[in-house]
């Protein structure tokens, strides 16, 4: 389950309906089938119909395994189903991802927008959370992480590093990464990602 836009009901739902769309869009833009798309995603066709359909949510997962095959990042798929995003990012209007399942939240700071390359997000991982991704969504993707409470094992281009509160991990992204919060307190930090 995830939540955009929290406490605003019907604007969530929209923005809901406007990303299932969107990951329809994107598919139908390349010419592909959803057999062709559930062989380049491992995400089953039953699975990516009932997304483009509306009828679930995707998790942090599922929706990082498609930005993937679409070379985006996630929080560009998600400015394409917004409206024209304003200057002035209020903390109210930022868009909020929830996945139960792994325990991560995911804040969209400062949005992709037209002309800027780089976006802000602030992560959340709950002790025990573990999420991986197969590839980067953009091949080259320069990620600045900054860890503002807690502690997370980060895992990219095969290497693992554990960073605590107040540290900066660098790197362009070539490969898988991991996000694992060893616990016992929950992780909050930063990414600054910057379009190659």
């Amino acid at each position: 389950m995830w939540d955009i836009f929290p406490d605003m009901g019907k604007a969530a739902e929209e923005v809901e309906v406007r990303l299932a769309g969107r990951l329809a869009e994107l598919r139908i833009e390349r010419g592909w089938s959803l057999e062709e798309l559930a062989g380049r995603s491992g995400i089953s066709r039953s699975t990516l119909s009932r997304l483009e359909r509306g009828e679930i949510s995707p998790t942090a997962a599922l929706l990082g395994r498609l930005c993937a095959v679409y070379e985006r990042t996630m929080s560009r798929l998600l400015a394409e189903v917004e409206s024209e995003p304003p200057q002035v990012v209020r903390a109210g209007a930022q868009q909020i991802f929830r996945d139960e399942e792994t325990g991560f939240v995911r804040r969209s700071v400062s949005p992709p927008h037209p002309g800027l390359r780089g976006e802000v997000v602030e992560g959340t991982l709950r002790p025990g959370a573990d999420i991986a991704y197969g590839t980067p969504p953009v091949p080259g993707l320069e990620q600045h992480i900054w860890v503002l409470e807690g502690a997370v094992e980060i895992t990219a281009n095969g290497h693992t590093h554990t960073v605590g509160a107040g540290d900066c991990l660098r790197f362009r992204l070539w490969g898988a990464s991991r996000f694992r919060c060893p616990g016992p307190d929950p992780v909050r930090y930063a990414v600054l990602a910057v379009m190659p």
